[in-house]
């Protein structure tokens, strides 16, 4: 008999350890269901200022053609003294300079055939060397990107390529403005909710947009998934945008 009440207890508890396994498993289900079904709000936050690019650079070359190729490198480093003193008169300092090495290549030329094809034929040869000009005195380049031509009108083997103005401190401006942007997308759901008796609760998750660095009044491409850099202009807006879902708290 005594036996028989042991087995019977061990049973019992068994079956109420179960029980209590099995309602924990359900209370734990459903905190779930009600942790998922908490009601949410996605907002963009914008954030925008005006920037001033800080760093020019201007590429400036020389390129001539003459019949063999010690007569095109000889004539590429005649022509280079002119190209030389016209930075200098600009007060383009020497030091932020960046010289591309000298190439000769064939001069090749497309000729017509009898049968009305063509094909590509050596004339000669070319002769090339870049200048990259580095500088923080914009108004220089500004300048001297304008005299250009000069050169040019006088028959000059030089040619420019348009100054590439740039912004040095990009990232500290990105983190400044999504900070900015994080603050303001807070400000737009709390004015979608205060209607409606709810308060806007914790971040539940954030992700940045594009960082756009806009020339200055241009309007960015919302198909630009991957930013924009203007880097014709000096003025410019940098413009940044999160998206941020909050929880809505009753």
């Amino acid at each position: 008999m005594e036996k028989q009440f042991t087995t019977a207890m061990a049973i019992l508890g068994l079956t109420i350890a179960i029980g209590m396994s099995s309602a924990a498993f359900i209370l734990g289900v459903q905190a779930k269901k009600a942790a998922s079904s908490q009601q949410s709000i996605t907002v963009k936050g914008l954030a925008e200022k005006s920037i001033l690019a800080d760093t020019a650079e201007w590429t400036v070359s020389v390129s001539v053609t003459a019949p063999n190729f010690a007569q095109a490198l000889a004539k590429l480093r005649s022509e280079r003294p002119a190209l030389d003193k016209f930075l200098i008169d600009h007060t383009l300092d020497k030091t932020g300079w960046q010289e591309g090495n000298e190439f000769v290549v064939p001069h090749m030329e497309e000729v017509s055939l009898p049968d009305g094809g063509s094909k590509s034929v050596q004339n000669g040869f070319d002769a090339h060397q870049d200048i990259i000009i580095s500088t923080k005195e914009l108004a220089k380049i500004v300048t001297a990107s304008k005299d250009f031509l000069s050169l040019q009108a006088e028959n000059l083997p030089f040619e420019a390529d348009p100054p590439l103005y740039l912004v040095s401190n990009l990232e500290d401006i990105k983190m400044s403005l999504i900070s900015a942007a994080t603050e303001n997308a807070r400000k737009r759901a709390n004015e979608f909710t205060k209607q409606d008796g709810v308060s806007v609760g914790v971040m539940r998750s954030a992700s940045q947009g594009a960082f756009y660095i806009l020339a200055a009044g241009a309007e960015a491409d919302t198909e630009d998934y991957g930013g924009v850099y203007d880097k014709s202009t000096i003025n410019k807006t940098a413009k940044v945008v999160v998206t941020i879902v909050y929880n809505i708290e009753s």
